[in-house]
């Protein structure tokens, strides 16, 4: 599929978020929310992460707070990170009916109107809700939407007008009557176009029901056979780009919704989402003061080699910045070096340094 700059950039800035909130969640497992750098340092690995845990974390200061204590350095969350946590929960115990409707949605496009609780795990965090739930009855996103309109059911095209055939194709296949993913299967015959219509409706609401309407392809086929999913399903995906957008960023091919974005930015965003935006928020205001610290760290040791003119004030702050680390404690290490930026940046986003 055709590369989308968008919603590429709405990808990579999931990922930086989804690494530190699984920090996040590490940290408030100990006791008393506590732990060593040591111990996160082994966590890495299952973070698909390289490079010094202590280099990551100064980071994210307002995430993170890293304190030396006996010899050893810790970690744990800031205050502000701490209320953010506590949001987070109120959220959450509010919009438990919302939940339980999400539930409900899954169960009723399920084979036999169940699913397993193991597999459901692995998609808890798409769909933002534990394990129990009361059911009831609901529509799906299409036939609300719809409904919302006084329309006839049928699916968004997201496309650019260049994609003339694409457009074509989708009209085409928009042209048939809109199937409900909630309706019972059985007379449908396999391959056809009917069925095919089915399959898109049920992705799409299934999409619509996550947080932020994008999931793994291969989580998506562990419900192969509950929801009725055919073997190939990339490839029916990639039929209809103007309903779904298919990227392999990170390797990791992931399918979005291209109705629930505007660019690069998610369109009407759950009250979860809004807490976890900020979240991001605090975690790119410490990212900026870090790299801003290591710029004027760079322009000190470039002006003792005589090697650039740096104005009297910007030196007056570069100094007092170096006096203030010095003073902490803390080593930034390998980072210092050009080289091992690059290569730590590389690694970690798959793109240069800041």
């Amino acid at each position: 599929m055709k590369k989308d700059p968008d919603l590429e950039l709405a990808l990579s800035r999931n990922r930086r978020w989804i690494v530190n909130n699984q920090i996040k969640n590490i940290i408030l497992r100990y006791p008393n929310q506590v732990t060593t750098v040591k111990n996160l340092q082994k966590k890495f690995k299952t973070l698909d992460l390289q490079g010094k845990a202590l280099n990551w974390l100064k980071k994210y200061p307002c995430c993170f707070e890293v304190y030396l204590e006996n010899d050893e350095y810790y970690c744990r969350l800031t205050k502000r990170m701490m209320n953010l946590v506590e949001e987070e929960e109120c959220v959450k115990g509010m919009q438990e009916p919302i939940f339980v409707d999400r539930l409900v949605k899954l169960l009723m496009m399920s084979r036999n109107q169940r699913l397993n609780v193991v597999k459901l795990n692995e998609l808890k965090r798409n769909f933002g809700f534990p394990d129990d739930y009361i059911i009831r009855i609901l529509l799906s996103a299409v036939e609300a939407s719809a409904q919302k309109q006084s329309s006839e059911s049928s699916f968004s095209c997201c496309l650019p007008s260049t994609w003339v055939k694409s457009r074509e194709r989708f009209l085409e296949f928009n042209s048939t009557p809109y199937i409900s993913p909630y309706s019972d299967p059985q007379g449908l015959q396999e391959g056809s176009k009917e069925m095919e219509k089915r399959i898109v409706g049920l992705v799409h609401e299934l999409l619509s029901l996550t947080l932020w309407k994008k999931m793994s392809i291969v989580k998506l086929g562990h419900f192969k056979r509950e929801f009725g999913l055919p073997e190939k399903l990339n490839v029916l995906l990639l039929k209809h780009p103007g309903i779904f957008y298919v990227s392999n960023k990170y390797q990791i091919y992931t399918v979005l919704l291209r109705e629930a974005y505007n660019g690069p930015e998610l369109v009407g965003k759950d009250p979860l989402v809004l807490v976890k935006d900020k979240f991001g928020e605090l975690m790119q205001e410490g990212l900026h003061e870090y790299n801003r610290r290591h710029h004027l760290v760079n322009l000190e040791k470039k002006r003792k080699r005589g090697m650039v003119p740096v104005r009297s004030e910007e030196m007056k702050n570069a100094k007092s910045e170096i006096s203030e680390q010095d003073d902490s404690g803390d080593k930034l290490g390998g980072l210092f070096d050009p080289e091992e930026r690059k290569r730590f940046y590389k690694v970690l986003f798959d793109d240069g340094p800041p």
